[in-house]
């Protein structure tokens, strides 16, 4: 895929494609469809895989386990109803703040 970015819009069409799927037959459709525990449970399991990998692992181990973390954010957004874009718009009303100073509009 040419623009590295399309991916995620690409996913996000996977994701709720899944969705619509028996979850005997898809592996997002079980995780959408099971209690929402353990879809959060998966998050946390897989970003401390992100963590380790950044401790201690390879260059390949990071990567590996970013995407994993990624894609299952994408499951968490879509359970939410939240389009990628709309995390696009955010981070795009982020840029060109510092992180200090966005940190402190939250606060206000």
């Amino acid at each position: 895929m040419d623009n590295k970015a399309a991916i995620l819009d690409v996913l996000e069409a996977v994701v709720a494609e899944r969705a619509q799927a028996s979850a005997d037959e898809s592996y997002v459709a079980k995780l959408l469809q099971g209690h929402e525990d353990k879809l959060l449970k998966k998050i946390g399991e897989e970003a401390t895989e992100v963590v380790l990998a950044a401790k201690g692992g390879t260059h390949d181990e990071i990567v590996y386990e970013s995407a994993d973390l990624l894609f299952h954010l994408l499951v968490v957004l879509a359970r939410h109803g939240i389009a990628v874009e709309e995390i696009f718009v955010e981070l795009g009303r982020r840029f060109g703040l510092s992180g200090l100073t966005e940190k402190a509009q939250r606060s206000e």
